[in-house]
């Protein structure tokens, strides 16, 4: 297949008048258009206005979508503990793989292809059913949480790390696979010292496999930690094993001095969710000072309940808009930059060494998006565009793995309408805590 418009290969480089060849499940050639014409005649052509990698958001809750305008204009805990955790609790598997379903189709609609996924306590499996299904790309984890957690969510230390190793053994096969693992315990406030040292134990017995948790999201974690600890929350984070390479952190607001120099030197990655961070006013992530030690800094949207969308692409504008405001600087994070965290830096917080970017070689993870629209007349540039006047819902195809998985702006791997009718029946009206 061949896929025509203005390709954008990178943050870096444009190809006006592009085209991406895919064969198989990866990208066969990338260049000019004539010159790909001519060397793929007998390929099938689609055309989009722009060509883009698939977005990456290494932070999301797709099983919190049933909460989507239950838990508005709430604090952090308040939002946490009334209406979030009583939703995962009473969760069925059936149902679970149902909401599941529901952020997946959401996210692969809105053009994103990967995604790092921080799932609930049980029925995990469920999940990676679900992500299996729709075919998009994901490194998926059962929550961990062994103390200071309601009924139905807590579990002792061993049985929550002995499930974590059976879901990877059944799940993260190979580092070829499109589906992967990350061992994901909730956050200090609900784990103990022998659960995140046993997080990081499991992480180390298993190639590839990532470990994905929240941290310094807020004052009262922060507070907790340092009252209980003697230390940050990164530090403490750092002290049990949970910073590195393959560690990918949530939120990361309220950080020290020392704290930010560990991120920088242990290579953890740090994931951006500004609508959400926004939303629940816990605070403006230090993005700019992060990026300039270093620190692999990626997007992503959080739950359904926090954002209220699953929407990459507006994601990228809240990214670049806040941190122009903190910093009271218009050239902050410009968008070639938003737009590698959104891309090649998600991709390799997530583990994916050929995702994030159009290059020979790589898996054939890719977008087509329309700028007929009235926001996308007059197109100049596409880095403007799609940073500061597109939204999801412009994407028109998207592709994982070269598998078409979204044409004309719907998903074709499922049923969109049925999932979304059995999510009516099932979430719609529904009293949850009871």
């Amino acid at each position: 297949m061949l896929l025509l418009g203005t390709v954008v290969v990178d943050h870096e480089t444009v190809i006006e008048d592009g085209a991406v060849a895919v064969e198989g499940d990866e990208i066969a050639a990338v260049g000019p258009a004539a010159e790909l014409r001519d060397r793929y005649p007998d390929h099938g052509r689609r055309e989009f206005d722009v060509v883009s990698p698939g977005f990456v958001q290494t932070h999301v809750h797709s099983v919190q979508s049933p909460g989507r305008g239950l838990a508005d204009d709430t604090d952090l805990f308040e939002w946490l503990e009334d209406h979030i955790l009583p939703i995962e609790a009473e969760l069925t598997a059936d149902e679970l793989e149902l909401a599941a379903t529901l952020s997946y189709v959401e996210l692969l609609a809105h053009g994103t292809t990967c995604c790092v996924d921080h799932l609930t306590v049980d029925h995990a499996d469920r999940a990676f059913a679900a992500a299996e299904r729709t075919g998009i790309r994901g490194v998926l984890g059962k929550v961990l949480m062994d103390r200071n957690s309601p009924d139905g969510l807590q579990e002792s230390t061993e049985a929550g790390l002995a499930e974590t190793r059976e879901l990877i053994e059944e799940h993260h096969r190979s580092a070829d696979d499109r589906l992967r693992y990350a061992v994901t315990p909730r956050f200090t406030p609900t784990c103990s010292e022998a659960c995140l040292r046993g997080a990081r134990e499991i992480a180390d017995d298993y190639d590839g496999v990532r470990i994905h948790t929240h941290a310094a999201e807020h004052e009262s974690v922060v507070e907790d930690v340092t009252e209980e600890r003697g230390m940050g929350d990164i530090e403490w984070l750092h002290e049990v094993g949970c910073t590195g390479e393959d560690v990918v952190l949530a939120h990361v607001i309220l950080t020290s001095d020392n704290e930010r120099e560990l991120l920088a030197e242990t290579g953890t990655h740090v994931t951006y969710c500004p609508s959400s961070n926004m939303k629940v006013g816990a605070g403006i992530a230090p993005i700019v000072d992060y990026l300039d030690r270093g620190i692999n800094v990626t997007l992503g949207n959080d739950g359904a309940p926090a954002n209220n969308t699953l929407d990459p692409v507006a994601e990228m504008r809240q990214a670049t808009l806040l941190q122009k405001v903190d910093h009271r600087d218009p050239r902050t994070l410009p968008a070639e930059t938003v737009f590698g965290m959104a891309t090649r830096n998600g991709a390799k917080a997530a583990g994916f060494e050929q995702v994030g970017a159009l290059r020979e070689g790589w898996k054939a993870d890719v977008v087509g998006i329309t700028t007929d629209t009235s926001r996308g007349v007059p197109f100049h540039d596409p880095y403007s565009y799609l940073v500061y006047a597109a939204n999801g819902e412009d994407v028109q195809f998207t592709m994982v793995d070269g598998e078409v998985l979204v044409e004309e702006g719907s998903v074709v791997s499922v049923d969109e309408a049925d999932v979304y009718r059995r999510a009516r029946e099932a979430f719609e009206g529904r009293e949850w805590g009871e």
